[in-house]
């Protein structure tokens, strides 16, 4: 009975071995167990992803050209890219800073801008405007030219934005995976 009494927290109180023996687990055990529990250091780094890094399942390096783009990259250059369909649709008359985009029907013009930028950057530069600012290309999984179907399949997935946000261990959203792309550092 001594053994039951000793406690995980180290306070002697009866009731932690108790709990132990009525589960047929011994009081050591139940020790490690809560201080497992209660155990505040970080897992290591290389939890983070299985097998590794983000892009080892697809034969992409971890670190330099065509590894595998980080969201703190991703996000800058959605912003870059937003910026971008702002200036343009202010330009053109379809947004103001001070008035905003009006009614509903302005602010899919605005969207519409956004994908037609995307798409054709993408087609032309293997990349959008942002992308290309901070140093991100677009590449087809099985190589070679990226196409026109697949710019075209990534953006109306990513307008619709939820595909953006299912992102696998890959760091790879929903809209690159459908698409068949991967989105790379240069």
């Amino acid at each position: 009975m001594v053994g039951e009494s000793v406690s995980a927290g180290g306070a002697g109180g009866a009731g932690d071995g108790a709990v132990g023996a009525a589960v047929g687990v011994g009081p050591v055990a139940v020790a490690y167990a809560w201080g497992m529990a209660r155990s505040t250091t970080p897992p290591p780094a290389s939890s983070a992803h299985p097998d590794g890094w983000p892009g080892k399942d697809l034969g992409l390096p971890e670190e330099g050209p065509r590894s595998v783009g980080r969201i703190g990259r991703r996000i800058v250059a959605l912003l870059i890219d937003g910026a971008l369909a702002d200036l343009v649709a202010y330009v053109t008359g379809v947004w103001s800073p001070v008035n905003g985009s009006g009614d509903i029907a302005h602010s899919w013009i605005q969207i519409a801008i956004f994908a037609a930028l995307q798409v054709l950057f993408i087609c032309l530069l293997s990349g959008s405007f942002g992308h290309i600012c901070v140093g991100l290309r677009v590449v087809p999984m099985r190589g070679g030219y990226v196409g026109v179907w697949r710019p075209v399949v990534r953006t109306v997935l990513l307008c619709l934005i939820v595909p953006a946000l299912i992102i696998d261990r890959d760091s790879r959203g929903a809209h690159d995976r459908i698409a068949g792309t991967v989105l790379v550092r240069r």
